[in-house]
């Protein structure tokens, strides 16, 4: 059978087979070191931690192990949070800040053509030059798909007023 227990420091629900009670444990979820209580038949059914009170209408009167609602006098924070804006969508949204456009080098190579002169001039006259604060060169290695073995490449980036 399972031992059903909780961290005393994070109420992190945890379950160990009934061969392991008394031995010393970490917690997974905050490391805390947690002692397994013995087999306890009449906690085997029970999901809630001590001194959480749990809602009332959840507690299944058959014994059935059932999910247990925690009642908080905290605020209750939600578990899914609103995914931020992409990048190019919050650069038209807001006033006129910092910004770093990257332009590398094995992005702008077709076969038999090199056209990051041309990428890099035509990002430049985008931009405006009132508005470039610096250009610098960068440096990156990566791994060609094709033969497997890394690269090193250069590029430029340029940081400006948007």
């Amino acid at each position: 059978m399972d031992i059903v227990f909780h961290c005393p420091q994070c109420r992190q629900e945890l379950e160990a087979d009934s061969g392991a009670s008394g031995e010393q444990i970490s917690c997974p979820s905050c490391n805390a070191s947690i002692t397994i209580p013995a087999y306890n038949p009449t906690a085997v059914h029970s999901t809630t931690p001590p001194s959480v009170p749990i809602s009332p209408a959840v507690q299944s009167p058959s014994g059935e192990r059932t999910f247990a609602v925690p009642i908080t006098k905290e605020p209750v924070q939600p578990l899914i949070q609103r995914p931020l804006p992409p990048l190019e969508a919050a650069a038209r949204d807001t006033a006129r800040k910092m910004r770093i456009k990257t332009i590398r080098h094995s992005d702008c190579r077709e076969v038999g053509h090199d056209h990051f002169d041309a990428s890099v001039t035509e990002a430049l006259n985008k931009i405006g030059e009132e508005n470039i604060v610096t250009i610098s060169t960068i440096n990156y290695s990566y791994i060609e798909m094709g033969t497997q073995k890394l690269i090193t490449d250069y590029g430029v980036m340029i940081v400006f007023r948007g």
